[in-house]
């Protein structure tokens, strides 16, 4: 269920809610064993992903995001011994609540959304937190959505935006895993195991992107952004008491 759930977000669609699979199954195992089986099943996700958005993306978002993102890794990498997950995924929780609540209290007081331009600071910035969390934690959707979504991209574009840009940030994720030890021969057999499901997933995410509606897009876009930032909240709280 987790395979597919972060397959559909793989497909473009609600891609926030992939940041779940690391919280669900770290419900049952050690977080980073968590993250070492994810890691190998969403790079198979992303190679079908990418071919299901061939040619749909914002190429002046990208240009900003990959190299920010990269750093992120890079420090994420250098870092992870020593990270306390769940001050990230607080940190990212509240966030990507203040957010969505801001959104649609915005939503109240104008009829039409103001649509933010590409933002080069703005952008680098939460590229970098993007590859940053998304290399400690895989929860480097809730940051770019944070970034991407006001500016109302086309849902494809958006959509493929999402998917180039973590296609480089979790093969840049391989050798640090591997360099770590959490690559092993057990978390790969469960990753080997899990794999069916991930093209059946990507497969489902594209087609409900392609069938909803723009502005519906965006909203389920928002919604299930909360529910992550819940949902991280709640992780982080939990493991403190």
């Amino acid at each position: 269920m987790v395979v597919l759930l972060v397959g559909v977000a793989k497909g473009g669609f609600a891609g926030g809610v992939g940041s779940l699979s690391v919280p669900i199954l770290a419900l049952v195992i050690d977080p980073r064993i968590a993250a070492a089986i994810m890691l190998p099943i969403i790079c198979v996700m992303d190679l079908f992903a990418v071919h299901s958005y061939r040619g749909e993306y914002h190429r002046a978002n990208l240009r900003i995001l990959i190299p920010a993102g990269l750093v992120g890794v890079f420090l994420g990498a250098i870092t992870f011994q020593l990270m306390n997950v769940a001050m990230i995924k607080l940190i990212i929780g509240v966030i990507a609540i203040h957010f969505v609540i801001n959104y649609f209290y915005n939503q109240r007081k104008q009829t039409a959304p103001v649509s933010r331009p590409v933002n080069t600071i703005s952008g680098s910035v939460w590229g970098t937190i993007a590859g940053f969390t998304s290399c400690v934690a895989h929860a480097g959707g809730p940051p770019l959505s944070v970034y991407l979504l006001p500016q109302h991209l086309d849902k494809r574009v958006f959509a493929g935006t999402m998917v180039l840009f973590f296609i480089v940030i979790n093969y840049s994720k391989l050798l640090p895993y591997y360099s770590l030890g959490l690559l092993q021969f057990s978390q790969l057999k469960i990753s080997l195991i899990l794999l069916p499901m991930a093209p059946i997933g990507v497969w489902l995410g594209s087609w409900l992107t392609r069938r909803v509606e723009q502005t519906v897009f965006y909203r389920i876009s928002y919604i299930f952004l909360f529910m992550v930032g819940i949902k991280l909240l709640f992780d982080a709280c939990t493991s403190w008491f």
